[in-house]
């Protein structure tokens, strides 16, 4: 009998994010000096702010390397930026490493194929709605919303209400 996605999310205290069709949608304006600009969910950020304030463990493996994008991470109190990261098993290990974590413990949200061989390896494997077939076809979780429209707050906001952690009166009536 296969596993609900939600009886997945109780043992989750690790987010690990890709950028790029994640939390954008994937979309990139260049500008007239070479500059790559992305846009990002004020709902994920949000949420991504509130799991680390609840002392979840939020991460970011890309293969981006956009200063702006490590500039608002770090402003949402995120610490564990790994940003131009081509092999992202590397960066999954030294965090695995780092802080002890269990494979288990790990929700891994990616788009497109360099964030296959990582989402083979964590407990949760989840996607936005216009992910790649491929990815799609292995996570245990599809967002119904898109990369750069809310998926990972989507994620971050079923987890922390599952395990009571997601604050304020307004939510508190609809858990």
């Amino acid at each position: 009998m296969e596993i609900s996605y939600k009886e997945l999310m109780p043992q989750i205290d690790t987010f690990i994010f890709d950028v790029d069709g994640v939390l954008t949608n994937g979309i990139v304006s260049v500008h007239s000096n070479g500059d790559l600009v992305r846009q990002m969910s004020i709902k994920d950020g949000y949420a991504l702010k509130t799991a680390v304030d609840a002392g979840y463990r939020v991460c970011i493996i890309s293969g981006g390397s956009s200063e702006g994008v490590r500039l608002r991470l770090q402003g949402l109190g995120i610490t564990d930026i790994y940003l131009g990261a081509h092999d992202k098993i590397q960066q999954y290990n030294e965090l695995l490493e780092k802080y002890n974590l269990n494979p288990e413990n790990v929700l891994y949200m990616g788009d497109d194929v360099p964030d296959y061989p990582v989402m083979e390896l964590v407990g949760f494997a989840c996607a936005p709605q216009d992910a790649a077939p491929e990815i799609k076809e292995i996570s245990k979780y599809i967002s119904p919303k898109k990369g750069g429209d809310g998926c990972a707050r989507d994620v971050i906001e079923q987890i922390m209400r599952v395990q009571g952690k997601w604050k304020g009166k307004f939510y508190a009536k609809y858990d």
